[in-house]
């Protein structure tokens, strides 16, 4: 790993789960010179800002809130959906913010997140087989061999579609529609009246007076505009390493390489391989690093992936993404944590509670069941305090479309409730409902840790 690192040198490594199969390399290769001329989705400022805020998480000063699609699609693109889910982030934070008494990172799975691995290359359907659907961004979903095909142009139609929501949540973001005396007006179309529903309304009372005291003695957004915009990130898993490549910039302030298609992007679980192209890559840009951490995950694979990544031990700049499942993170976690606290490393650590989870249903759906998702939560902040490590963050596949993908919660979805609004493309995500509950849930369980902790001192 010492030798010289340039954007392309991940393609001297080990591949794996990217696309071979395009028919026609010419028209991958034009289609990628392409995007090198495009304008960078983000730029390097916004990405070393994001490497600052999780260097507070890192301290324990601050609150990672990673969320959004499981895998962005073409056909569902729309104001209306990106809005949602950026409310339903919005509330989320305001939520674990009252709680926790810290502010919170907000970070989107969005903009840029259409490609996922996938166990097998191929599908089968009865006698027919096909590659497997890897995202909008390679191929397309329906069972038939042309929309299986992976196209260059979905390469460029990808890149596009991130363009408008980037500028979409801008505007949101900075442009009033995140203003805090709008709380009242953060709920989704379709939340219910009852369960925490109700209980963000009282937050928003609560919150609501804060507000009208502050403005009574002078403090508005006009003289403190923090209180009318926030700050909020993209991020996405870097899988199709050709694109990173191609959206790869100089930052000729600093002579440092940016990936500019996202604030932050991630390795996954199934990439994470230290001598692979997918950590060459990311070895050599200066964005904040998520790493995927597994069952299998071993101490000292993680010290080696946390030194090629890191090796200054740089605040902010990795955050390891724990995702066990219910049932083996309280086992797999503990020997992980305690290797990187001895280790002096300065690492985040966050939780993803979604893809341990996942099972088939009786009626064949993949789903998730509400009660796991929050017990691998519960398991990770319980290690992390015994562990004497900051539960810094939570990773999450959720919406703000009222879907019936996830089992369980204040609704009490049943399997008999998947089909009425299974949406999904890939994987089964949290309903607005279910993740309004899991933050209310996860806040209270961080303010009992923060007041024993208290007591204790």
């Amino acid at each position: 790993m010492s030798a010289r690192w340039t954007p392309g040198s991940w393609r001297t490594k080990p591949v794996s789960h990217m696309p071979t199969d395009y028919p026609d390399a010419v028209a991958l290769g034009q289609a990628e010179d392409e995007l090198r001329t495009y304008p960078p989705l983000v730029f390097a400022g916004e990405a070393r800002r994001l490497t600052q805020r999780l260097a507070e998480v890192e301290a324990g000063r601050a609150f990672l809130l990673q969320g959004g699609d499981c895998a962005e699609s073409f056909k569902e693109f729309s104001t209306d959906n990106i809005r949602d889910t950026f409310r339903l982030i919005l509330q989320m934070a305001v939520v674990l913010t009252f709680a926790g008494g810290r502010p919170v990172v907000k970070v989107g799975r969005i903009a840029g997140q259409f490609a996922k691995p996938r166990s097998s290359d191929i599908e089968r359907v009865g006698e027919v087989e096909l590659p497997s659907y890897r995202g909008d961004v390679i191929n397309g979903m329906e069972f038939e061999a042309a929309a299986r095909t992976p196209d260059p142009q979905r390469l460029l139609r990808a890149y596009h579609q991130s363009s408008a929501t980037l500028n979409l949540l801008r505007a949101f973001a900075e442009g009033g529609f995140a203003d805090l005396h709008n709380i009242h007006r953060w709920t989704l179309n379709r939340t219910s009246e009852g369960g925490y529903a109700a209980r963000y309304r009282e937050l928003s009372d609560k919150i609501g007076e804060s507000l009208d005291f502050m403005r009574a003695v002078g403090v508005t957004p006009e003289s403190h505009p923090e209180l009318s915009r926030v700050e909020f990130f993209t991020s996405h898993e870097a899988l199709l390493l050709n694109v990173e490549e191609a959206l790869t910039r100089l930052d000729a302030a600093t002579g440092e390489w940016f990936d500019t298609s996202a604030h932050m992007v991630w390795i996954g679980e199934r990439t994470r391989r230290v001598d692979g192209a997918h950590v060459e890559f990311a070895r050599g840009i200066k964005n904040p690093i998520g790493l995927k951490c597994g069952p299998t995950m071993q101490p000292d694979d993680l010290l080696k992936l946390a030194e090629t990544l890191n090796p200054a031990n740089e605040p902010g700049r990795l955050t390891l993404i724990g995702r066990f499942g219910a049932d083996k993170v309280g086992d797999r976690l503990p020997v992980l944590m305690k290797a990187t606290r001895d280790a002096g490393l300065r690492v985040v650590w966050s939780i993803d509670p979604m893809h341990g989870n996942t099972l088939k249903a009786g009626n064949g759906f993949k789903t998730r069941p509400f009660d796991r998702i929050l017990g691998e939560v519960r398991t990770f902040i319980e290690v992390a305090e015994a562990e004497g490590v900051h539960p810094g963050g939570v990773h999450l596949e959720m919406t703000g479309q009222d879907v019936t993908e996830c089992l369980g919660g204040a609704q009490a979805l049943t399997e008999d409730d998947l089909s009425s609004r299974y949406h999904t493309h890939c994987d089964p995500r949290l309903n607005a409902d279910q993740a309004l509950e899991l933050a209310f849930l996860v806040a209270e369980r961080l303010k009992a840790g923060r007041g024993r902790r208290s007591e204790a001192a």
